[in-house]
């Protein structure tokens, strides 16, 4: 039988844990917490740190959400449950590095328990398990690339040979921006609507992939933290950036559904980038590492191969 009170428990020690490794690299940036109440015994935890040494900008938010109607963007794929209750707990992450040769990262994990309409023809509770992580580099290395799919794919292995797969498709899948024709990165593992085998099965799944979180971004954050880089390295770090906000405020459904379940917008909003740029037409030098990350890097493929 499903239940929200130990899914709330990991989430948040995973917040705290996200937090203190993200600190430890930065040395000396420190987050801004705050612990905000929400109606019906929800909590909103935003944790920001701004102007760090390593990080610029980061955010790593925990919120418990109840509501009376479940928002649009919790029911576009399941219409079914439009007008029903609902309870959530998620956590959401995203880390700006200063350095344009370390990549941006998100990840996020969420569960819901809704309670279909009293009309409906099924008013059964139904639950259900959402989220995953991707990485967004500015400047491509493999080593990177690699170390990051490996580690996904050795938190799917214990649930089925084909679940890294179709985890990974489907992430090349989401992050993508059809208005320019381009992935946003090089992805990494995303689901949606995961009960596979059970609540407790499922929720060990998600478990393995938040913990998978802090053995893949720490080591490439800190592996590239400290390169030299220069004004046109930064430019392009900032005209990327624009990419980045340009999916978040189009195309990302927990955005919306954060905005349209009346959650605080500054916690929303923490994702965004602190600095961006847009370019009119702007095209990369040929044979240019910044040609490279449009070319090879930002090409759904398989890294593990």
């Amino acid at each position: 039988m499903s239940d929200i009170r130990p899914v709330r428990a990991y989430m948040m020690d995973l917040q705290d844990r996200i937090c203190a490794s993200l600190e430890s690299i930065d040395g000396e940036g420190r987050f801004q917490r705050d612990e905000i109440p929400r109606p019906g015994g929800g909590l909103s935890r935003p944790c920001v740190l701004q102007e760090g040494a390593v990080c610029e900008k980061a955010a790593v938010n925990f919120t418990h959400t109840t509501g009376n109607r479940m928002p649009p963007a919790a029911t576009e794929r399941r219409p079914d449950l439009a007008g029903g209750s609902y309870e959530a707990v998620s956590i959401s992450l995203i880390v700006h590095p200063r350095n344009p040769y370390a990549p941006t990262c998100h990840a996020n994990f969420r569960f819901f328990i809704a309670t279909p309409p009293a009309e409906g023809t099924n008013p059964e509770p139904v639950w259900w398990f959402g989220g995953g992580f991707d990485l967004t580099p500015y400047y491509g290395f493999d080593e990177d690339a690699i170390h990051w799919h490996r580690v996904a794919r050795n938190a799917c292995a214990p649930f089925g040979d084909d679940l890294h797969d179709r985890l990974k498709k489907a992430c090349d899948e989401y992050f993508y921006l059809p208005h320019r024709e381009e992935p946003r990165g090089i992805g990494g593992v995303f689901f949606d609507d995961f009960t596979e085998g059970g609540f407790d099965s499922a929720f060990e799944f998600v478990r393995r992939i938040g913990d998978a979180f802090l053995l893949a971004y720490p080591p490439i954050l800190t592996r590239r933290k400290d390169a030299p880089y220069g004004e046109r390295e930064r430019d392009f770090q900032l005209l990327r950036r624009g990419r980045y906000a340009e999916f978040n405020l189009l195309h990302d459904r927990g955005t919306r559904f954060g905005l349209q379940a009346a959650t605080r917008v500054e916690s929303v909003l923490a994702s965004m980038p602190p600095l961006v740029a847009w370019r009119y037409d702007w095209q990369p030098e040929p044979g240019s590492a910044e040609e490279k990350l449009l070319d090879y890097y930002l090409k759904p493929r398989d890294w593990l191969a």
